[in-house]
């Protein structure tokens, strides 16, 4: 009886190498390939422009030059990180709010973005 025991481990060890090595597979096909529509040139509105400059722009470079701008000015909340504090260009691009969460950026974006 002690030779079947044996088998059946043996065999129950064998599937479970045959999944890792499927996985570590499946990791390397798995490239990320940048989407288009992120990638496509958009003309800004002019209170945008004033932030990030006059040239169209792919939306995720936009949001970068904003939080650059943001980060050079030390427009961040220093006791709610996730708060902007406008000054007076970002306070046309906020529609008049003084302070906004950094959630909204995308949102202010798409509004003023064509």
């Amino acid at each position: 009886m002690a030779k079947t025991a044996v088998k059946k481990t043996a065999k129950k060890a064998a599937p479970k190498k045959a999944a890792k090595k499927a996985v570590k597979k499946a990791a390397k096909k798995s490239a990320r390939k940048p989407n288009a529509a992120f990638m496509a040139p958009l003309n800004l509105s002019d209170a945008l422009a004033a932030v990030v400059g006059n040239k169209p722009l792919p939306r995720t470079q936009i949001i970068k030059k904003i939080w650059e701008y943001i980060k050079k000015n030390k427009l961040q909340d220093s006791k709610n990180k996730r708060m902007i504090n406008a000054d007076e260009k970002l306070k046309t691009l906020f529609a008049g709010k003084k302070q906004i969460s950094m959630f909204d950026l995308a949102k202010i974006v798409n509004n003023n973005v064509k």
